[in-house]
């Protein structure tokens, strides 16, 4: 995943001029950005994030490339708002290429393989909502 961040998008910008990146509509939004990321499938990227999408964000695909801009009226808005954006892009991304590697693994001989975990992807934790039988 490449990130290309913009902020804050101005008419001075050669992107501006050249990309559909307006700003959703949102009323008073002065501060607007734009992440574009490139990813083997965007289309299934975009569609992982739109239940996550508020309506101060408005998001693209066009080949490879995920474009979203994000309009929002605090500077502090903006960051939260792109924080989330960004993190749900990670993961999204992240799901998609394991299962796609997956999809390839069902047709080795898996009788012999073992189960491998990343640790170093989620943090462990223990249930604890869950009733022991006694």
């Amino acid at each position: 995943m490449v990130d290309d961040a913009s902020t804050p998008d101005d008419a001075a910008s050669p992107d501006a001029a050249t990309l559909d990146d307006a700003a959703p509509a949102g009323g008073d939004a002065d501060r607007t950005a734009t992440v574009r990321t490139t990813h083997a499938d965007a289309a299934t990227v975009a569609a992982a994030l739109g239940p996550d999408e508020t309506d101060s964000m408005r998001t693209r695909v066009d080949g490879d490339v995920v474009a979203c801009t994000v309009a929002r009226p605090t500077t502090g808005g903006l960051q939260s708002t792109l924080d989330d954006h960004l993190v749900n892009l990670r993961v999204a991304d992240r799901v998609i290429e394991r299962g796609r590697a997956h999809l390839g693994n069902d047709s080795a001989d898996t009788a012999d393989s073992t189960h491998r975990s990343d640790s170093t992807d989620e943090p462990q934790t223990t249930d604890t909502d869950t009733p022991t039988d006694t």
